[in-house]
């Protein structure tokens, strides 16, 4: 690391928090939350940089939530790299804290509570991992509550995630805003992600497909083609050409409900989920007609 650069504060005890972000309230500064679970990229940065553009305190959280995750998935390895996130961090100016919380600070022994969002959490993600929204909901929940941000900043390639926390926002009456910063990708395309380290590099060069689907269903419409399923199996028919490939699914959605649409006809997400040797990655792309 530059030696110039100075690593940010660290907490991990949430009365230690609230006390850093009541001393800034008292000063009159705007607080912006950036959750992440780590393992630290130019997307989660980008959310760091949108937040210090509009925020004068920004809290990035870095907490894998084994909430989120069903029994069989990767939460033992999913990577932890604190130290080089950290690193990640100081690039990105002064005015940053790193809330660093344990799985105790964060949830006590006999947490009963959960949020659930009917509808949105139930269908595409919800289908393939069904206790995976609740997991989601409860800490971004919890985390508004420890930090009471003004501004919350997500990334687009979970178009899902951010449509569930709206809406849990909207029904319980959360007072914050969520802000929502373009999936950044690798030079070939491929969305940027965690699990990416998984990847092999033949898997890592192959996975650039699901991408490939998402460009071909914007040209196709770009084109006039209205027909949902006549672009769906045209992406499926990209994806699968990757060889080694499991499809979990592959759908065009109204852009707010997630309701399939059987013809493009207004805002409408092509959303994609695959599995390339074992890896499951997803991505998405708003389609305008």
């Amino acid at each position: 690391m530059n030696d110039s650069l100075r690593l940010p504060r660290q907490i991990a005890a949430v009365a230690e928090l609230r006390r850093e972000v009541a001393a800034a309230r008292r000063e009159g500064r705007r607080i912006g939350l950036a959750p992440t679970m780590g393992a630290l990229h130019e997307g989660h940065l980008s959310l760091v940089r949108a937040s210090r553009a509009e925020c004068n305190l920004t809290i990035v959280s870095i907490f894998v939530n084994p909430a989120q995750f069903a029994p069989g998935e990767d939460l033992d390895r999913y990577p932890r790299t604190l130290a080089a996130d950290l690193e990640k961090l100081a690039t990105c100016g002064t005015d940053v804290v790193a809330f660093v919380p344990g799985a105790a600070d964060v949830y006590s022994p006999n947490h009963a509570a959960w949020i659930e969002v009917e509808g949105l959490s139930g269908v595409l993600e919800g289908e393939f991992r069904p206790t995976h929204f609740r997991g989601v909901a409860t800490v971004v929940l919890k985390l508004f509550n420890m930090v009471a941000p003004d501004v919350a900043y997500f990334g687009q390639k979970d178009y899902q995630q951010v449509a569930v926390i709206r809406r849990m926002v909207a029904d319980l009456d959360v007072p914050v805003e969520i802000r929502v910063c373009p999936t950044v990708r690798e030079s070939d395309g491929l969305a940027m992600s965690s699990r990416n380290a998984y990847l092999s590099p033949d898997a890592r060069r192959r996975a650039t497909v699901l991408w490939k689907s998402l460009c071909l269903a914007r040209e196709l419409v770009a084109s006039g083609e209205r027909d949902a399923e006549a672009i769906l199996g045209q992406m499926r028919d990209v994806i699968l050409s990757a060889g080694d490939v499991e499809i979990d699914y592959v759908v065009l959605a109204d852009a707010d409900t997630l309701e399939p649409v059987a013809q493009i006809a207004g805002p409408t997400v092509a959303l994609v989920a695959a599995r390339i040797d074992k890896t499951r990655l997803i991505d998405n792309e708003v389609l305008l007609p």
